[in-house]
């Protein structure tokens, strides 16, 4: 990857620290250590027992040159299958079939050797025990891993909110809560997104603030949350986000119950107020992302609405091999990732623990854009993806502005789940603190993050003793 030496790794501290905000801060290793609590230095003890028994009990149990086997079996399995995963992705007709048969068969064939050797009670057993080190290993690191909370700020309810409902949103969520009822008991008046013709959701909100609204609140997916978090944001008006969407990320990380929507509306008489930052992309506000490459571009055919499963397979093959689409370039200060295959541009970074983590963020205050991009050329880089961020294939970076280029003028992007074409190079940038959200007191809250499995760390928490500091 081009760039100024060592510019990764110190992109990769920015990233772990959270810098650009006011809580970033970089420990060493040894302070971490000696910050530990007592339980956390028994859970990274147990950890290691338990990692170290996984390896141990096969030995034990049948030998050497058999626990040699049953790994190499079970590594071969999982490349197998992860290759037969990226060839049906890669491929089409034949070649498609005989790469599902192979990612099928291979686990399968991994079990009847076991269970034929009598040796699948040894793999379930050291399983479980490395189960056992994760758990307690994240337990255990889980402290420097769950940033602090974002602030709080008490004020009084809002005199004249103003929110907008569109009843088709989440499969009819407004309907089904009662949410325009609710509201409306609760002193707001709502505008329901009935048509006919489509809306402009963004005049709307500019007419409700010119009008004398104090608060501005969306009931519905996370694009048009997004515009009307930039109306507020312009005219200084607090935002509601109501979780009447279909996936609601971005009710997610501010914390907000998805499964009730109807809760989000008590901050209209008991909220607080998160200040967290915007991003934009090419002027245009956004909440959570704006990809880029393969899926920007399968979710830009006519076709990906009606059927997004075949669609996904007809063209994922030309644009996983580079044979169509446009080859990209991401810059982000320094650094600079040539060709990859997608590009995610968050506000706010995602977490960094595994894949899985790419979920959620647990701060919306850090005053950084979050980046991760994918360059995966072969089925061994393909596999090397089940690694997380430590990931040749998956490149994570952290920064105030990105800008994405390529070699056609305009490229199709995915922002916060709507579908654009914008025009190159597409420019990233994100305003810190620039959107006052309403909240409720009370609500679910932001799940903890899974931290990075560190063994290094684990074993110089457990060493520490008490009188070294913490517990």
């Amino acid at each position: 990857m081009p760039g100024r030496p060592g510019a990764r790794d110190t992109w990769a501290v920015m990233a772990g620290s959270g810098m650009g905000g006011d809580q970033g801060m970089v420990t060493t290793e040894q302070e971490v250590a000696g910050r530990a609590t007592v339980a956390q230095r028994w859970l990274a003890r147990l950890a290691l027992v338990a990692a170290a028994a996984a390896v141990l009990v096969p030995l034990a149990a049948i030998g050497f040159r058999a626990s040699v086997a049953v790994v190499l079996v079970g590594m071969a399995g999982l490349a197998l299958t992860a290759a037969g995963v990226w060839w049906a992705l890669t491929h089409k007709g034949p070649v498609r079939w005989l790469a599902v048969t192979v990612a099928v068969l291979a686990p399968l064939v991994v079990l009847v050797l076991y269970t034929s050797r009598d040796l699948l009670w040894v793999v379930l057993v050291a399983y479980v025990l490395l189960s056992v080190a994760v758990a307690a290993g994240r337990a255990a690191l889980g402290r420097e891993a769950v940033p602090e909370k974002m602030r709080e700020h008490d004020v009084p309810p809002p005199r004249r909110p103003y929110l907008i409902m569109n009843p088709r949103s989440g499969g009819g969520k407004v309907t089904k809560f009662g949410l325009k009822d609710k509201a409306e008991a609760l002193g707001a008046t709502v505008a329901l997104l009935e048509g006919p013709g489509p809306v402009d959701v963004a005049e709307l909100a500019r007419t409700a603030v010119a009008n004398g609204a104090d608060l501005l609140g969306v009931a519905g997916g996370d694009g048009t949350q997004a515009l009307v978090a930039g109306i507020a944001a312009e005219h200084n008006v607090p935002l509601l986000v109501i979780s009447a969407g279909t996936r609601n990320h971005f009710a997610l990380d501010l914390g907000l119950d998805r499964d009730d929507p109807s809760r989000c509306l008590d901050a209209l008489d008991d909220g607080v107020e998160l200040q967290i930052d915007l991003g934009f992309i090419a002027g245009r506000p956004f909440v959570n992302n704006a990809s880029f490459g393969a899926y920007a571009a399968v979710v830009q055919s006519p076709a990906y609405r009606d059927d997004k499963a075949r669609t996904t397979l007809d063209q994922l093959p030309g644009l996983l091999a580079g044979q169509q689409g446009p080859r990209l370039v991401a810059r982000a200060e320094n650094v600079t990732v040539e060709g990859p295959q997608a590009v995610l541009v968050s506000n706010n970074q995602y977490g960094m623990g595994d894949i899985a983590g790419l979920g959620r963020r647990a701060r919306l205050d850090r005053g950084t854009l979050g980046m991760f991009a994918v360059t995966v050329s072969s089925a061994a880089q393909a596999a090397g993806l089940l690694r997380g961020s430590r990931s040749r294939g998956l490149i994570s970076l952290a920064g105030r502005e990105v800008v994405i280029d390529a070699d056609t003028a305009q490229i199709p992007v995915g922002v916060d789940g709507e579908a654009l074409v914008l025009d190159t190079p597409v420019r990233c940038v994100v305003q810190p603190a620039a959107l006052r959200v309403r909240v409720p007191r009370d609500r679910p809250g932001v799940p903890d993050p899974k931290p990075i499995m560190d063994w290094k760390r684990l074993r110089q928490m457990a060493l520490t003793g008490p009188g070294s500091g913490g517990g």
